[in-house]
């Protein structure tokens, strides 16, 4: 790693990670890494939203391991957060099931970013779901989020969907995959509930 021009250290592809939700309270995440897949691949990559990042894609050395959970980016730091809301009628504790926040990823300009992989396996959250996301909803919210920021319309954007090469058991067997989705932040209303 060398030094960036926002001080913060910079990985030959380009990633500059701040880890700010982790100085948080730990009753607020827990840390946790994703769950290996058997075989990463990359199904789509948004190379200009790659490049609004400051990110180098000719030097996203193994993109599909990356963006599929099964290695970790130099500087990262997994963690699942914590949140609360109310579900059929009653209060509860939840919490990220599903998705992973690798870290804050700063672009050139100082802009921050969350860098979340869904999909990515059980954390502690997961109450007895497998933390498993299929293609088909990772490819929808991919194309949806891209058309909702084309209108205008504030949303996470969509970085990568990656292929695992595992079955995931929903009414039928499906194809495995996790969505690299970004945003300014992934608290929410829940993380407040969760804190009160």
């Amino acid at each position: 790693m060398q030094a960036s021009l926002t001080g913060i250290p910079e990985t030959a592809a380009g990633w500059r990670w701040d880890h700010s939700y982790s100085r948080l309270p730990e009753i607020l995440f827990t840390r946790t890494n994703p769950v290996p897949v058997a075989k990463p691949g990359l199904f789509i990559f948004n190379r200009p939203i790659a490049v609004s990042l400051g990110l180098d894609p000719e030097k996203l050395e193994n993109a599909p391991a990356i963006f599929a959970g099964n290695e970790i980016p130099e500087g990262a730091s997994p963690l699942a957060q914590a949140y609360a809301g109310h579900q059929y009628g009653g209060f509860t504790n939840l919490g990220d099931g599903r998705a992973i926040l690798l870290g804050e990823h700063i672009t050139p300009d100082g802009s921050r970013f969350d860098i979340q992989l869904k999909g990515s396996g059980r954390t502690p959250y997961s109450r007895g779901g497998d933390g498993r996301a299929t293609l088909g909803p990772m490819l929808r919210e991919y194309i949806i989020s891209e058309a909702m920021h084309a209108l205008g319309i504030p949303t996470t954007r969509s970085l990568a969907v990656a292929t695992t090469g595992d079955e995931v058991y929903r009414q039928e067997v499906l194809p495995g995959a996790v969505l690299t989705r970004i945003a300014a932040s992934h608290i929410r209303v829940g993380t407040f509930q969760f804190a009160a």
